[in-house]
């Protein structure tokens, strides 16, 4: 579960939140971890350093906590482990709240919402899956939603399904996709390449990710497809950080600054510059 640990340094001082133990006026020093290769919410730059939403989240809400921060790199399998054993103090990875993480990490309060969706080649026959643009819920339309999802089968049938290994697209497709072709890769950018290569027949992941790939690829070689569900194994379908279960004043101080940012609009324009829409949370 290798660190790696040269990505980006955010020193800041301005607004203290409470439930700090530091001496007044003496910034926390406070270590947060995200993968790195998921843009457009964090990827590696020509550099060497790391960019994206999050990163500029982060550096935000260090700032409105009066904290030293150092962000770091690690797979995403090894986050919520090196989390749990003291390897850092935090994560910010565009991860959603399933039960199996509860289980194991406290979140923050959320910062986005987005639902999981498909993304083919333009040439492809699934590239006109049935309900292309329609959301469904899994928990709030529980029987459209399967509906849904037994048409979906069947468009999908000896198609080889790409996800990324531990994603909320990966519990997804083990929990509807049952019966189908599902393969597992380490990473979304492996995943994006697999289907750029053609190698796999259709990708699933939050949708926010797609414009990046699509933008990369020659114009109308990948395009969205079918429908995008929400809830049931996928959570909530926000986007939370992750702290130890017993780390209650720093989850609470990133709660204020998070508060902060959804309400005063920055959040708002932190997602329309990376995404070219609002998926922040409004209060």
């Amino acid at each position: 579960m290798p660190l790696r640990a040269t990505c980006l340094a955010i020193a800041c001082m301005l607004l203290a939140f409470p439930g700090s133990s530091r001496a007044a006026g003496q910034p926390r020093k406070i270590t947060i971890a995200t993968e790195g290769t998921y843009p457009p919410w964090d990827f590696a730059k020509p550099d060497g350093s790391y960019a994206g939403y999050e990163m500029d989240l982060v550096k935000i809400l260090c700032q409105r906590m009066n904290a030293t921060c150092r962000v770091v790199t690690q797979d995403w399998n090894g986050l919520i482990p090196g989390l749990r054993v003291g390897q850092y103090d935090a994560i910010i990875a565009s991860m959603g709240v399933t039960e199996e993480r509860s289980r194991v990490v406290a979140f923050s309060i959320p910062y986005t919402r987005a639902p999981n969706g498909f993304l083919t080649t333009g040439a492809s026959p699934l590239a006109r899956l049935p309900d292309g643009g329609t959301s469904f819920d899994l928990t709030q339309e529980p029987q459209s939603a399967h509906a849904a999802l037994d048409t979906l089968k069947t468009g999908l049938a000896g198609r080889v399904i790409g996800v990324q290994t531990g994603s909320t697209a990966a519990v997804f497709a083990e929990a509807y996709l049952r019966g189908l072709t599902v393969v597992e890769y380490p990473s979304f950018e492996q995943l994006g390449m697999e289907l750029t290569a053609g190698r796999i027949d259709i990708a699933i992941a939050n949708v926010t990710t797609f414009p990046t790939l699509m933008d990369e690829a020659p114009k109308g070689a990948l395009v969205m497809t079918g429908p995008t569900f929400l809830g049931g194994v996928l959570g909530s379908d926000t986007t939370n950080m992750a702290f130890r279960p017993d780390d209650d004043d720093l989850r609470n101080a990133f709660n204020a600054a998070l508060a902060s940012v959804n309400h005063d609009g920055t959040n708002r324009a932190l997602s329309e510059k990376w995404f070219g829409t609002d998926i922040s949370i409004h209060d």
